[in-house]
């Protein structure tokens, strides 16, 4: 095991990475319940996205153990699951079983050119103020959705939207199971937003609004409500072109970013360079592949896996401990059903991972327009049109023009001119 994992290289040990992929589990344990509760607003059922879920999660996160001996944890994201279900779904009006073919066509591209250069070709093509505009849009976008959720933010004739009443059960839980999370966090307890939602169970449960299940504890089941139901021809048929490309993108930039990111925090990157980068980004793309087969949203590199890093965490073993965790989590399906039945408990964690995805924006230069508009477009369009794709679509139509205007056509990837063709096509004649 020291030989394969190389534990005594990198200056750990078996109980140490075991207790760091505890911290890890316990910091990324809400998106089990929150990821299946969006998904199951398209119509889905929910035990089988729970499960669907749970084991595209394993199965990516084991392949970057193995393959990749990285302490990080692969599973389906929320920016991408909020834009399969609120975007593709629940805005444009496509079916969910369409949407998951683009998640299959999407993780299928991205593991073959993940075993080619074009992944770094078309990293390169794209501006890093886009990239990082993404992010936070996406972000942004995420926090809308929570707020909505919980009903502190509310449809308005007059405005389209405006502030709701605070005194309502719903808005008021999510107002204390926020200030409880945000409290955690102060004070870097780990387990911050589990906390806070089993904290925020508990005054739903005293309000009547939370009804305990009969069973705690049953047999994985489900599957076959959402497993091999995805339509690929549906995304050719209805012109989910663009759907597509915002899957691979999105996933391209935030595995990218989460991986290096990681990597550099845990001393495991040589010369600059991510080792083993080929089995950690199959790892990525085949938990997408697996999870469009079984019923869920794009997988992606967990951010969360930074807090087992921080703890001790250097190697694969950290992420299969959390594998075995979520492993035994499939058969709580009571608990997280019981869980999503209630706003208030998911939509704090919604609200706050949308505010660390705006980080980003700190590293885009605000004093050069050139960057810094089509930035703002990006951001700002992804919750005012509700749509992911048409946010970037805007960003990738307005940053080139930009460029031609001022003299500098030459600075643009060829790439990008090609992207500002499709989304001009996507948004002006398909809408």
């Amino acid at each position: 095991m020291d030989s394969f994992f190389k534990l005594r290289e990198r200056g750990t040990s078996v109980s140490n990475e075991f207790l760091a992929g505890v911290t890890t589990f316990l910091t990324m344990a809400y998106t089990v319940v929150v990821i299946p509760t969006v998904l199951s607003t398209t119509g889905m059922d929910f035990n089988g996205v729970f499960l669907g879920t749970c084991l595209a999660c394993i199965i990516g996160t084991l392949i970057m153990a193995i393959f990749a001996n990285y302490p990080i944890v692969i599973g389906p994201g929320l920016g991408l699951n909020a834009y399969f279900a609120y975007s593709v779904v629940k805005g444009s009006g496509y079916e969910w079983q369409v949407a998951l073919g683009a998640v299959f066509l999407a993780g299928i591209v991205f593991m073959l050119i993940s075993l080619t250069r074009f992944r770094s070709i078309l990293l390169d093509a794209i501006p890093e103020s886009l990239k990082h505009a993404i992010t936070a849009g996406i972000g942004l976008f995420v926090s809308f959705i929570g707020l909505q959720n919980a009903k502190i933010v509310v449809a308005s004739p007059a405005t389209l939207v405006t502030l709701g009443k605070l005194t309502e059960p719903m808005a008021f839980l999510t107002v204390i199971g926020l200030i409880i999370s945000l409290v955690l966090m102060a004070y870097r307890v780990k387990a911050a937003l589990v906390v806070g939602m089993a904290t925020t169970s508990l005054f739903a449960y005293y309000k009547g609004l939370l009804v305990l299940p009969d069973q705690w504890l049953i047999m994985p089941g489900g599957l076959a409500t959402t497993a091999l139901q995805l339509n690929i021809a549906g995304v050719w048929q209805q012109g989910l072109w663009s759907v597509f490309f915002t899957f691979l993108l999105i996933t391209l930039f935030d595995t990218t970013g989460t991986l290096l990111g990681i990597a550099e925090q845990a001393g495991l990157m040589k010369d600059g360079k991510l080792q083993r980068a080929q089995g950690a980004f199959m790892a990525d793309a085949t938990g997408t592949v697996v999870g469009s087969l079984l019923g869920t949203s794009p997988t992606t590199a967990y951010i969360e896996s930074s807090s087992g890093v921080a703890s001790g965490g250097r190697t694969g073993i950290t992420a299969i401990a959390v594998a075995v965790l979520i492993g035994i989590t499939m058969f709580f399906s009571p608990v997280a059903k019981m869980l999503s039945t209630v706003p208030a408990v998911t939509a704090p964690a919604l609200i706050i991972v949308g505010f660390f995805m705006m980080a980003g924006l700190r590293d885009i230069d605000w004093q050069d327009l050139e960057e810094a508009f089509p930035a703002f477009l990006v951001v700002i369009s992804m919750p005012l049109t509700y749509s992911i794709a048409t946010g970037i679509g805007i960003g990738f139509i307005v940053y080139p023009l930009l460029k031609i205007v001022r003299g500098k056509a030459k600075a643009v990837h060829p790439i990008l001119y090609l992207f500002m063709v499709l989304f001009l096509i996507q948004i002006v004649y398909v809408g």
